[in-house]
């Protein structure tokens, strides 16, 4: 195994301005006769990559250099390591920090913080509001006092690939107003700004939000505004998931425009997709706006995930109103007849909000991902199939049950487009994020909700979107998923691959690279990645876990 580059002392091989080569002729790694992929999207070229201290010294026609390690690359595409720009992997990691799901398709660096985030915790903000991520897993811990302190810990107790986030916008708001569903006052506005300030200046990469999910959803456009406009003095990115993705996604995307036109600020929207079938051809009317302020000089970019259902808490499709006072209350809610008769009707007859069951065209588009031995409800089951089994004549009461019964429950929502997804991925500013965490698929996650992109996404926008539909060339996928983001998010020296960048590098045959992940059977590594290097060190060598832990803790812009 190789030294960690964070504690290895001797001073970076000094690569010649003209070739790249080191002055050193001994070095850490080589990795041979690979077809080299350097993230700018130009196009692949045969050479070899030589690595030492962590970084690139060398690729191409590397001269005389040897490696005291060296990896045969023949056949195999070599590229830098994918990005994740929307994980949920916060907790996962923390059970077990080698990320498996992510590893087999060669992410090296996972980034958080859409919505909520395990730091700053602070302030009104009270650890048990953390529980808008869910049920926390033994062993986990859910709160910092700063993002700094929880993506510090991950790193010194060892992960698998590089970790960075976005400040949580509802963190902001609540450290100020707990979890009231009301505009923050002037006061209250100006010291949420005041933290963001410090996080920044620590290195966050941003503000992510989440606006159809209490406390986000309470977030009036003056208060993203405002948060933007501190992210404009530090070249901080605003990401979010749009108020609205179905009946009123133009106001919604328009709403983000807006906040990144009046901030200065750049702008990406998480997940760009269309909810429900009656919004399908409002795809291109988004497209278009996007493409419209980029000519103005607008920065506004955004990410997919390559399927048709999203996923999220099955409670999530109760109205923002019944959520107010947090999960206590809405048990209450839920046990309470005249309230839940109020519930029923809401979902069933719609509103001002983002209806996911209708969206998803009711009980047969959605499906419960994990088992609940307090319901009995098996995994992979449709509210339709659960209500019938159960003899519940309307399955909305199905679906209430279950909440009440098990709040964390996880389900898939079909409510998404697959075309309206290419459609988009063909445009040369949308890059890619699982949405999802990374478990591995062993006993330690049999119980844990599984959508298949947690072990599919990237191995399908590269083996399907771009080799086999060739909507992209490979060369241009991994583009999306390596320069790009780290452009976007300020990850400085990562993404590509070029002499004194950061060793993430992926290396696979593209022939073989393979999504085996269902919905029926969703915990099943993708196929053909052959080398993983984080930082230089191979975490995942001839197909298999090495058990190497050598992810960084990362800052925007920070060498």
């Amino acid at each position: 195994m190789q030294p960690d580059p964070r504690s290895d002392t001797r001073p970076d091989p000094q690569p010649d301005a003209a070739t790249g080569a080191a002055a050193d002729r001994l070095v850490d790694l080589v990795v041979r006769a690979g077809s080299l992929v350097d993230g700018s999207g130009s196009p692949a070229y045969d050479g070899d990559l030589a690595i030492d201290g962590g970084r690139i010294v060398a690729l191409g026609d590397i001269g005389a250099i040897m490696g005291r390690d060296e990896i045969d690359a023949q056949g195999c595409v070599v590229c830098p390591g994918f990005v994740n720009v929307l994980s949920h992997a916060y907790l996962t990691l923390q059970q077990d920090p080698r990320g498996l799901s992510d590893l087999y398709q060669g992410v090296t660096t996972q980034i958080f913080g859409e919505g909520v985030s395990l730091g700053p915790v602070t302030g009104a903000m009270t650890e048990s509001m953390i529980e808008l991520i869910g049920a926390l897993p033994e062993g986990a811990r859910a709160a910092w006092p700063r993002l700094r302190d929880f993506l510090g810990h991950l790193e010194s107790t060892g992960v698998g690939q590089n970790v960075a986030s976005f400040v949580g916008a509802d963190n902001l708001r609540m450290s100020v107003a707990g979890i009231e569903g009301r505009p923050l006052d002037d006061d209250e506005l100006a010291r949420a700004c005041a933290l963001l300030d410090e996080e920044l200046a620590d290195g966050a990469l941003g503000v992510g939000s989440a606006l159809i999910y209490p406390p986000g959803t309470y977030a009036d456009t003056r208060e993203l505004t405002a948060y933007a406009k501190v992210l404009a003095r530090h070249d901080a990115l605003y990401i979010s998931h749009l108020r609205n993705e179905g009946d009123r996604l133009l106001e919604a995307v328009d709403e983000l425009l807006d906040i990144a036109r009046d901030s200065g600020a750049r702008a990406e929207i998480y997940h760009l997709k269309t909810a429900g079938r009656d919004n399908r051809p409002k795809m291109r009317r988004v497209l278009e706006r996007i493409e419209s302020v980029r000519a103005a000089g607008i920065e506004v970019t955004a990410d997919i995930y390559p399927y048709a259902a999203g996923s999220t808490l099955l409670a999530a499709a109760i109205p923002p109103p019944f959520h107010l006072g947090g999960a206590d209350r809405l048990h209450e809610r839920l046990g309470n007849p005249a309230d839940r008769a109020t519930i029923t009707a809401a979902i069933r007859d719609g509103g001002d909000w983002e209806n996911l069951w209708r969206m998803s065209g009711g009980a047969p588009g959605v499906v419960v991902l994990s088992h609940h031995p307090e319901i009995d409800v098996p995994a992979g089951s449709t509210i339709a199939d659960i209500a019938e089994a159960r003899g519940d004549a309307d399955p909305i009461a199905t679906l209430l049950d279950i909440v009440l019964a098990a709040p964390h429950a996880d389900a898939a929502y079909f409510i998404g487009d697959e075309d309206n997804t290419r459609l988009a991925f063909a445009h040369d500013w949308v890059s890619v994020g699982s949405d999802s965490d990374a478990p591995a698929a062993d006993e330690r996650f049999a119980d844990h909700p599984v959508h298949p992109r947690a072990f599919g996404t990237f191995a399908r926008v590269l083996g399907r979107y771009a080799r086999d539909e060739a909507i992209v060339t490979p060369e241009e996928a991994i583009r999306r998923m390596t320069s790009l983001p780290a452009t976007n998010l300020r990850l400085r020296d990562r993404g590509l691959l070029t002499p004194g960048a950061h060793a993430d590098v992926a290396v696979f045959r593209l022939a073989d690279v393979t999504d085996t992940a269902t919905y029926a059977n969703p915990k099943s590594y993708a196929r053909g990645m052959r080398h993983v290097l984080v930082n230089g060190i191979p975490a995942l060598r001839d197909g298999t876990p090495t058990g190497a832990l050598p992810g960084r803790a990362l800052r925007r812009d920070t060498p």
